[in-house]
């Protein structure tokens, strides 16, 4: 019947009101939007039609149960054939309440709080009237420089993996058609979007097909594997294609390889932009290449509105290449039951009541809390209720802590860190001054925050980057704290305090002129809604810091990208004889923080290390074991990690790869022993022929708190 009623509708559609369906407009082209005309800058210039608006298969950032219902009125109204718009935004870490952005989300490795982020953001959006929501972005990321890094959730193909996968179920949760709480996913920048040169955003992407499948590619599968009903592309060119032009992507790996047979839309002008790209010569070659590339939808440029007619006219588009298209987004809109209901989930009243509910805060506090992640402490955390403290930066009083792509979120909901650590001491004991702006000072506002300083028993120091300083295009060469900042520090160092610096930023920073002068760091990134209570519950001990990072600290931006999972060269430090060995000449090899570093307010300790003696087979599993201890006098989660190592591979092979973890509670004193299970498919990987398999041969595993500190255990594969 599904099947019947969609066919019934393709058959009764002219070309012109099939090639609408695959277009994406912004909210203002439609009537009934609160924006409606507002349509200036390049949306003016676009030309669309009133026939292919009252045509248009999506509508792109429509919010709120009463604009959404008032568009879809209007446009079902004007619509021959009654078919629904779908209702697609940027809900990506958070609708109303914010979370923390996907890098600290991240930090938490906790997948069950990531799902239940997106499902409480699906909810929101939802009961707003929107239907599709474009993430969850999975690039891989290496780079701090680029400005999206906070999309992500790290350097790692496998963590970035399951959090694609918990992400996805929280958006969509069963079963789209029964449950209207939840909201189709789009999983995005399809392919290898976080790996443009230099850190610049919109810039080439050059590597390798074999690294592509390693590295860059599973967490996309992983995320239409769960099920994910849409994928974006990406801006950037893969193997000299733009990815929306690219056929052997999209076609050959996406559709025929993969089996996907969901929605693919462009990002926003993407179709266009192979102009000057320099793949196409003009629109109508633009229309033709996505078509043929497979891209079904495109979102807000008009190069299939304009030219599909006539490239099918002349035969250079077969129409039934079309009829796919429009078959794949009349089945979304079926499968989310527009049809029967085009109004789905959206409920003015139960906004109200659902939107920034007080569960949905707490829940964004909790996943705040476990998505900080300790740098440093020099035994002053966790503070004395009972201290005067000094709360002192441009984000001591900042509501400007919700992130890029918090879209709906509102800065005026958000707990501000001021008001945090006012729920935690005596307003008495709390002094507060910016002691400079974010990228500027004075020699006023210096001296006002060092006379609070010398008055108080500790500083708290709330630095950091304003959301402008992160996000799309906004890539940075420089990545550390602007130098207002950084000269702060070094005027409070004059009290001769104990300073706690909180950071507030999207991206891995060098930290130099920061932790070297600060006797505890505590990495808060854009923490969301709640994130002044989070912060404020770490900083007085009411919670415990558990975060550990997922995208390492580099030493300098000298040796970006570098990341734990890397290559051994053929001259590696730790062989040299002389001077000739792979390093530099003023900086370590290493980062500054690795991958998995994170500290706790108690201390864990790792041992009786063991692996099961028998060599591993494809049939025969290894266990591999820890006990970990609870040293301390307080109760702490501790993130237990375990990596692998191919020693001699038919390719070279990662120093080490994330293969598993485990977050265990341990109370003060308490021992709990870990294991891990490691099979044969574990250690498969893409061979120079791209098969995907194993090698016999010699393997070492780690498991231990980062992927620095680790114990490392033989062991044997036998074919």
């Amino acid at each position: 019947m599904r099947d019947q009623q969609i066919t019934s509708i393709l058959k009764q559609m002219t070309l012109e009101e099939k090639i609408a369906q695959l277009l994406q407009l912004a909210t203002p082209f439609f009537k009934g939007s609160k924006s409606q005309g507002e349509i200036t800058g390049p949306m003016a210039e676009m030309g669309v039609s009133e026939e292919n608006i009252r045509n248009t298969g999506s509508v792109l950032g429509a919010s709120g149960a009463k604009e959404v219902m008032n568009i879809q009125q209007a446009h079902l109204k004007d619509s021959r054939l009654g078919i629904p718009l779908l209702m697609m935004a940027d809900i990506v870490h958070g609708f109303k309440t914010i979370f923390p952005v996907p890098l600290a989300i991240g930090c938490s490795w906790d997948l069950e709080l990531a799902e239940k982020s997106a499902e409480i953001a699906a909810h929101e959006a939802s009961v707003s009237g929107v239907h599709v929501t474009f993430a969850p972005m999975v690039d891989l990321v290496r780079d701090p420089r680029w400005g999206r890094v906070m999309e992500s959730t790290g350097e790692d193909p496998y963590l970035n993996s399951e959090f694609a996968r918990a992400f996805v179920r929280g958006f969509q949760g069963k079963d789209l058609t029964k449950d209207k709480t939840r909201v189709a996913a789009c999983v995005k920048h399809f392919a290898a979007y976080g790996a443009v040169e230099g850190g610049r955003d919109y810039n080439t992407v050059n590597m390798s097909e074999r690294q592509m499948y390693e590295s860059y590619l599973p967490a996309y599968k992983a995320a239409l594997d769960e099920g994910c009903e849409m994928v974006m592309t990406a801006f950037n060119t893969v193997d000299g294609i733009p990815a929306t032009a690219n056929k052997k992507l999209m076609r050959d790996l996406l559709r025929d390889e993969w089996g996907f047979n969901g929605i693919l839309i462009s990002d926003w002008g993407a179709v266009k932009e192979m102009i000057p790209h320099g793949v196409a010569e003009d629109s109508a070659e633009a229309a033709l290449k996505a078509i043929q590339a497979g891209l079904d939808i495109e979102m807000m440029t008009t190069c299939y509105v304009d030219h599909l007619r006539q490239l099918i006219d002349a035969g250079e588009v077969n129409e039934s290449i079309l009829d796919e298209a429009v078959v794949r987004i009349l089945r979304l809109k079926q499968k989310l039951g527009l049809f029967e209901d085009p109004f789905r989930g959206a409920d003015i009243d139960l906004e109200k009541e659902i939107i920034l509910s007080e569960n949905h805060r707490q829940a964004a506090r909790e996943l705040a809390t476990k998505s900080c992640v300790l740098l440093k402490n020099d035994g002053v955390l966790p503070l004395n209720k009972g201290l005067k403290v000094a709360l002192i930066g441009p984000f001591a009083q900042n509501r400007d802590i919700l992130g890029p792509w918090s879209w709906l979120g509102s800065k005026e909901e958000a707990v501000q860190l001021y008001d945090g650590i006012l729920k935690k001491v005596d307003s008495s004991h709390l002094l507060v001054s910016n002691g400079c702006d974010i990228e500027t000072s004075s020699p006023k506002q210096y001296e006002e925050a060092l006379k609070i300083a010398e008055n108080s028993d500790v500083i708290v120091l709330a630095l950091g980057e304003h959301s402008g300083m992160s996000g799309e295009a906004c890539s940075r060469a420089d990545i550390r704290l602007p130098q207002a900042q950084l000269d702060l520090i070094e005027k409070l160092k004059q009290a001769q305090k104990p300073i706690v610096t909180v950071l507030f930023n999207g991206r891995p920073l060098d930290l130099h002129g920061v932790i070297e002068h600060s006797d505890a760091v505590l990495e808060a990134w854009y923490p969301g809604t709640e994130g002044g209570a989070a912060i404020a519950d770490l900083l007085f001990g009411d919670a415990n810091p558990s975060g550990k990072l997922t995208m390492s600290f580099p030493y300098s931006v000298g040796q970006i990208p570098v990341y734990y999972n890397c290559f051994n060269t053929g001259r590696p430090p730790a062989e040299a004889k002389d001077h000739y060995f792979s390093k530099y000449l003023d900086i370590p090899n290493e980062p500054l923080l690795p991958f998995g570093y994170g500290l706790s307010y108690t201390s864990f300790s790792y041992n009786n290390a063991k692996i099961s003696g028998t060599p591993m087979t494809h049939d025969q599993l290894l266990e591999v074991s820890i006990e970990v201890t609870n040293n301390g006098k307080m109760a702490g989660e501790e993130i237990v990690q375990l990596y692998v190592r191919d020693i001699a591979g038919e390719v070279v092979r990662p120093l080490k790869e994330l293969k598993a973890f485990k977050k265990i509670l341990l109370q003060p004193g308490e021992t709990k022993k870990v294991t891990f299970t490691l099979s044969e498919k574990q250690l498969r990987y893409y061979h120079s022929n791209m098969e995907f398999t194993s090698d016999a041969g010699s393997f070492e595993a780690y498991v231990g708190s980062n992927s620095h500190e680790v114990f490392a255990l033989p062991f044997q594969l036998v074919k």
